[in-house]
């Protein structure tokens, strides 16, 4: 994903020589190559995520298309004043990618594991922020960005090969479902009247949602809903219109690599609770949430085993759809 991202940006910046890209990263292939063929277009900042975004912040004023790149346990983390003070309180078009998000790093613990961003950023004036469940979103979005510059933040997975659907979209679905701001994925089942249950998630996690509906709707012949979040700000009232198409009461569920406070479902539930400002009929139904709770222990495991720790994994999923229904 990082490397579709980064060639896309390369690709571009051969044609444009306004776009630089700011790197806190120390190495890898396609970044390599940026420097190597477009050296005067690449800054190398080191260690340095603070610094980073001041620069880009200058760049961006002298009429640059800025993007910022680093490891997302420290961008946006560490240079969060400088995100707010630099960039924000002007508005300014830059890009910030995040490689690495939710439980990405597994291994290397409290440190590298990035659980808190959505909370920190969607209180950013300005900023847009997105979530590619595969490469042909990640595409989508960083052709978005070439195309029409802004202050976004990118969230990228660390590792493609951990989703269980490496491929969820076509070139004309993300399309849309950015357009849109979520996509959908339905599950057919013999009965086609409301769904079974509607799952809400982004990122990584789409493709276990939609391994829990599988099995949901193989179960109980019903159809499964899975609504894969890509912009959750600003956020799309289109959420909440699915919501209330109902008949009855729709098992709602949200599940996220992120803390419970302030993130994908905490959003869902905020729009829900504003909905009278956008003319949308009452949700009289509860959203059940899953995620990280505060208080969290973080034990060392890999994302799977994570995953499991943290009731986050399909077969939570699947109880927790099952558990509503009683």
């Amino acid at each position: 994903m990082r490397d579709t991202v980064i060639k896309i940006i390369t690709e571009a910046a051969r044609h444009d020589p306004d776009i630089m890209f700011l790197s806190a990263d120390f190495g890898a292939p396609a970044l390599d190559e940026f420097r190597q063929d477009l050296p005067n277009q690449f800054i190398q900042t080191g260690i340095s995520e603070q610094h980073m975004i001041d620069l880009a912040a200058g760049l961006a004023l002298s009429g640059k298309k800025v993007y910022c790149y680093a490891m997302a346990p420290f961008m946006p983390a560490r240079c969060f004043e400088q995100i707010k003070c630099s960039l924000a309180s002007m508005n300014l078009p830059v890009t910030l990618i995040g490689v690495g998000v939710g439980l990405g790093y597994d291994h290397s613990s409290m440190t590298h594991i990035q659980v808190e961003d959505i909370a920190c950023m969607r209180t950013i004036n300005h900023l847009e922020i997105l979530t590619p469940a595969d490469n042909v979103m990640a595409a989508a979005i960083t052709h978005l960005t070439i195309e029409k510059p802004a202050f976004r933040y990118l969230r990228l997975e660390r590792r493609p090969d951990e989703q269980s659907y490496p491929r969820i979209y076509n070139e004309e679905e993300a399309t849309k479902a950015l357009k849109l701001g979520f996509g959908s994925v339905i599950l057919r089942g013999k009965s086609f009247d409301d769904p079974f249950a509607i799952i809400f998630t982004s990122g990584g996690l789409v493709g276990t949602a939609i391994d829990a509906a599988s099995q949901l709707s193989l179960e109980h012949g019903q159809t499964i809903q899975v609504i894969d979040v890509v912009r959750i700000k600003p956020f799309s009232t289109n959420n909440l219109v699915i919501l209330t198409n109902f008949h009855n009461p729709i098992p709602t569920i949200t599940v996220e690599e992120h803390t419970i406070a302030g993130g994908l479902g905490a959003t869902l539930c905020e729009a829900v609770a504003d909905r009278s400002s956008d003319n949308i009929p009452p949700l009289f139904w509860p959203i059940y949430r899953l995620g990280l709770h505060d208080g969290f222990e973080l034990v060392n495991g890999d994302r799977e085993q994570l995953r499991k720790h943290f009731c986050i994994s399909k077969d939570d999923i699947v109880s927790a759809v099952k558990w509503w229904k009683k």
